[in-house]
C-alpha cells in the first residue's frame, strides 16, 4: 500500500461578508470556534484554528470580510482581512451561487491574483440552487481567476466538506504536523466566552442596536465545578444601553442565558455568568479603546 506523505500548511478563508465562511470553518474543524449571526462584519478577528487527519494538518486562518474601511475597528478588521493573503500556502475563497459577480467580488479577485498564492473557490450554498444551475456559477467564476479545484458545498449542511477538506491537504506542501492532534484553536477560553456572548447578543437585538457592540471579560474565575464570569458589553451609545438590558433586563437575561448554555458546552462545566451593559461613546474610533477590546493592528 502507498505510504502518503503527510502535508501541512496555513490556509486562509475569505470572501465578502456573510458569505458563511466562519461557518464553513467551524463544520470543517468539527467545533463552534468563529462567531456567526445574519448580519455582515460578524467577524472582527483572525481566528486561527487546527484541523488534522491521517492525510495532514490545515491550520485555518478566518477573516473578516474584505470591505471598506468606516472607522477605526473597520480599518483594523480590513487590515486583517488583506494581511491574511500574504505568507500563507492556500486560499479558500468562499462566493455564493450566483454568475453575477459585482466589485466587490471583481476586488478580491484583484487581490487573489496579485498575491500569487493557490486559490480553491468553494461556492457555498450549493443547497439552495438546482446542480444545472451551478455550472453557469463555476463557468463564470472561472473566466475570473485560475482555480486549483471548485468545489460546491453547503457549510450550513455540511455537504462537500469532505471533498474540500481532501483537496485543500492535496495542494499543502509536505511537512510535519506543527501543532498536537487535540489542538482545535489559539484562541484562549476568556476571548471566545467573549465572542459567544457578542454572538448572542447580535443575535437577540436583531436589528435594534447596530455593530457598535464590544464584550470584555472583566473577570473569570474556573472552579473544579463551577467558572464564574462577569463580562461587560460596551455599546456606544445611552439609548442602546436601554434596548440591551430590555424592559427589567429580559433581554439582558435572555442573552445570558443563552451565552451560558454555549460556553459551559464548550467548558464541560458550570458557569455563573454576570452580564453588565456599559457605555463608550463612539469607542470603534477610539484607537485606544479598540485596542483594549482585543482587536490590536500590532497582533496581526
Amino acid at each position: 500500500m502507498e505510504n502518503k506523505e503527510f502535508r501541512c500548511g496555513f490556509v486562509t478563508i475569505v470572501g465578502r461578508s456573510n458569505v458563511g465562511k466562519s461557518t464553513l470553518m467551524n463544520h470543517m474543524i468539527g467545533m463552534k470556534i468563529a462567531i456567526t449571526s445574519s448580519k455582515p462584519q460578524t467577524t472582527r478577528k483572525r481566528i486561527k484554528t487546527v484541523y488534522t487527519d491521517e492525510d495532514g494538518q490545515i491550520i485555518f486562518v478566518d477573516t473578516p470580510g474584505i470591505h471598506t474601511a468606516k472607522n477605526k475597528l473597520s480599518e483594523y478588521m480590513d487590515k486583517a482581512a488583506l494581511g491574511a493573503l500574504s505568507d500563507v500556502d492556500l486560499i479558500v475563497w468562499v462566493v455564493e451561487p450566483s454568475t453575477f459577480i459585482g466589485r466587490k467580488d471583481n476586488d478580491i479577485a484583484g487581490l487573489l491574483r496579485a498575491s500569487k498564492t493557490k486559490v480553491i473557490l468553494a461556492v457555498n450554498k450549493a443547497d439552495c440552487v438546482k446542480k444545472e444551475e451551478l455550472l453557469p456559477v463555476i463557468k463564470a467564476f472561472s473566466e475570473v481567476l485560475d482555480f486549483e479545484a471548485i468545489i460546491p458545498v453547503s457549510a450550513l449542511k455540511g455537504q462537500g466538506l469532505d471533498e474540500l477538506k481532501k483537496e485543500i491537504i492535496k495542494n499543502l506542501p509536505p511537512g510535519k504536523p506543527m501543532y498536537d492532534e487535540e489542538t482545535v484553536t489559539e484562541e484562549t477560553v476568556r476571548a471566545l466566552s467573549a465572542e459567544i456572548i457578542r454572538e448572542k447578543a447580535l443575535r437577540c437585538l436583531k436589528d435594534e442596536v447596530p455593530h457598535g457592540i464590544a464584550v470584555e471579560i472583566s473577570r473569570m474565575k474556573e472552579g473544579e465545578r463551577l467558572t464564574e464570569i462577569d463580562a461587560d458589553i460596551i455599546c456606544e451609545r445611552d439609548s442602546h444601553k436601554g434596548i440591551i438590558i430590555g424592559k427589567g433586563g429580559s433581554m439582558l437575561k435572555k442573552i445570558g442565558t443563552q451565552a451560558r448554555t454555549d460556553i459551559e458546552e464548550m467548558l464541560e462545566a458550570h458557569v455563573n455568568l454576570k452580564l453588565f451593559v456599559k457605555v463608550r461613546k463612539d469607542w470603534r474610533d477610539n484607537d485606544t479603546l479598540v485596542k483594549s477590546y482585543g482587536y490590536d493592528p500590532g497582533d496581526l
